[in-house]
């Protein structure tokens, strides 16, 4: 496997490649089992140790495969094709979006921050350019960590656009394009960072009467960000079908997204019998702009009450420590 010109010392542990990189840790490790894309090096107590070479590697094949490639078509590239595919991949983005005030180049000068593609994205939604909307974030998608790029971009992106559409500043067909727009790109994230060799399965919906899905989009994107395995079901779905989903791929847990109405007893009702279907050992996790109006279903049901996907994050790491269920994979 051919490698670039940094040092091929093995020195850094896995939770650095993790934080240079954005990739988790099991998709790290079921890249390594399936496609040999990099070849660690092993500490005295068995630790994997990695090169910068390999960092660098690592962090191309992610943003190769963020801009709409799949692993197993650059997995085999040597790292300075994959550098050049990489530096294409950005300047086709760059031309589609050209126009749009602000928009750093993909190479060269000062790498744009998140502001700039918050910025940019939201010109773009105000002018309803559905062509540079995209352009910029999937820009984003490659110069961020997918954890910083639904925090400091997309959600922020979201308020904004609804911010100006309640003031009067912007139009419901502003606030159509940005979700059309917003919704492809989690889609692309999900199937982008979703392994099927994650070791922890999550199922994400949202329940009968709840039909606005980017909360769920949101956490399905965020959790497979961090290395689970998600089935996302959509919107609107009654409790059977989202509990048979749960149980057939042995999920931990089930996500739910509630955003309006609020305080709809029918919607209690739907996640006591999600609850009464589920096997007892996996979690209910429930967030969304509704969710504090059904604090006390939660409370009956037992199930975690999320107000941030910094939240969500914390919960899934912490049902990651729990043993593994009998008849996941390692």
């Amino acid at each position: 496997m051919a490698r670039s010109a940094r040092s091929t010392q093995h020195h850094h542990p896995m939770r650095v490649v993790t934080r240079r990189t954005g990739l988790s840790a099991d998709l790290l490790r079921a890249w390594e089992r399936r496609y040999e894309v990099v070849a660690p090096a092993r500490s005295a107590s068995g630790r994997r140790l990695y090169s910068d070479a390999d960092i660098e590697r690592l962090r191309l094949l992610y943003r190769a495969t963020l801009a709409g490639r799949s692993i197993g078509q650059v997995a085999d590239l040597p790292t300075d094709a994959l550098a050049a595919l990489v530096r294409r991949d950005g300047s086709a983005d760059a031309e589609a979006g050209r126009g749009s005030p602000g928009s750093p180049a993909p190479d060269g000068g000062v790498p744009p921050s998140a502001s700039d593609f918050l910025d940019d994205a939201f010109r773009a939604v105000a002018r309803l350019d559905a062509t540079a909307v995209d352009a910029v974030l999937r820009r984003a998608v490659i110069a961020l960590p997918v954890a910083a790029l639904l925090d400091t971009v997309i959600v922020p992106l979201l308020e904004r656009v609804g911010t100006g559409w309640r003031e009067g500043t912007l139009r419901p067909v502003h606030e159509h394009l940005a979700g059309a727009v917003l919704r492809r790109v989690l889609e692309r994230i999900v199937e982008s960072a979703s392994s099927p060799f994650a070791t922890a399965n999550l199922v994400v919906a949202t329940p009968t009467g709840q039909v606005h899905e980017f909360g769920a989009l949101l956490v399905a994107a965020a959790a497979a960000a961090e290395g689970w395995r998600v089935t996302y079901l959509g919107a609107d779905l009654p409790a059977e079908d989202i509990a048979e989903a749960a149980i057939r791929t042995r999920a931990r847990g089930v996500a739910l997204s509630v955003v309006y109405p609020t305080g709809d007893p029918a919607i209690g009702d739907e996640m006591r019998r999600l609850r009464q279907a589920l096997p007892e050992d996996v979690t209910v996790l429930v967030g969304g702009a509704a969710a504090t109006t059904y604090a006390s279903s939660l409370h009956e049901i037992g199930a975690v009450p999320l107000d941030s996907l910094r939240g969500l994050r914390a919960t899934l790491a912490s049902l990651r420590r729990c043993r593994r269920r009998p008849g996941e994979p390692p």
